[in-house]
């Protein structure tokens, strides 16, 4: 069950979580950040992101049919964070067409995973709502890629810090349900 795996591992997206929200922290405390930094930061928090779907996948891929959604997602994550740190001049609009496609991707596969989630969990909206605020995010960024980069810092920011608090309200969620599944074991165990 992939709530299984997510439960053993709640402290993943937990953290996951916390640095996205870092990130459109950084992001809307520091608007004059220079486009260099905003690159870097970006390929941070793609790498990171998906070096922890990576994690997911590889632990719970004898416990979950899923476990491919959360490999995909992750090495999309990794791939970008790399093709961006590959690409230091990377333009403005290059890095918003990155971030949108990104964003878009990773918002399908969140919503995938939601709906995996909706019979094992409760409260696994928190990830389609994620979901549908990076696939709304991406989509603006892919429509609009001449605002500029910096000039949408701020959209950028807010929605780091929205999928990031998703993250986290769904880590405690999944969190209280590997309590509920070893409570339920142990009762079993005695019985």
């Amino acid at each position: 069950m992939l709530s299984k795996l997510m439960s053993r591992y709640w402290w993943v997206l937990l953290l996951r979580g916390a640095f996205a929200i870092l990130f459109g922290i950084v992001a809307l405390a520091y608007p004059g950040i220079t486009l260099g930094s905003l690159v870097l930061y970006f390929a941070v928090f793609a790498f990171v992101d998906g070096m922890s779907n990576v994690f997911h996948a590889f632990f719970g891929r004898e416990e979950t049919e899923s476990w491919w959604v959360l490999l995909f997602e992750g090495l999309l994550g990794i791939a970008f964070g790399v093709i961006t740190f590959q690409a230091p001049g990377i333009t403005t609009l290059m890095l918003l067409l990155y971030i949108g496609f990104w964003a878009i991707a990773t918002g399908v596969l969140r919503i995938i995973l939601a709906v995996g989630l909706r019979h094992e969990i409760a409260g696994e909206w928190w990830m389609a709502l994620g979901g549908l605020v990076s696939i709304l995010f991406g989509l603006s960024m892919v429509s609009r890629p001449g605002a500029g980069a910096l000039a949408v810092l701020t959209v950028i920011g807010i929605w780091s810090i929205v999928t990031g608090f998703s993250l986290v309200f769904l880590s405690f969620k999944v969190r209280s349900v590997g309590g509920k599944l070893g409570a339920a074991k142990q009762r079993l165990a005695t019985a």
